[in-house]
């Protein structure tokens, strides 16, 4: 199994969940992140919670089989870039062990 983990701009969120739950993909967690890159675009601002911050983003996070992962970056890219600087970032990493928290047991992954 691999996790991927996208940093997308929020008013991208829910394109990128639409389609991502089309293509049968239905468990994520989407939460609300701050960054700072390379990107200084003249409408961001220093966050009230962190000082160095400049860039509201949404970090998307999802767990799918390793034949999946093509398909889902692609869904991810197409439905969240603006073409402009910024658009985001997305890693892939191993998932090596998952348990289910009601009764501790692991769930299988191959």
């Amino acid at each position: 199994m691999k996790e991927i983990k996208a940093f997308i701009r929020p008013n991208k969120v829910n394109d990128i969940v639409h389609h991502l739950k089309g293509a049968g993909f239905e468990n994520m967690t989407i939460s609300s992140a701050e960054g700072t890159g390379k990107l200084q675009d003249e409408t961001a601002f220093v966050s009230q919670k962190f000082s160095i911050t400049d860039s509201e983003m949404a970090k998307l996070e999802i767990v799918v089989d390793k034949n999946d992962v093509d398909k889902v970056v692609q869904i991810i890219s197409e439905q969240g870039k603006t073409l402009n600087p910024g658009d985001g970032i997305i890693y892939i990493s191993d998932v090596e062990k998952a348990f289910r928290v009601k009764t501790g047991k692991d769930i299988r992954l191959d």
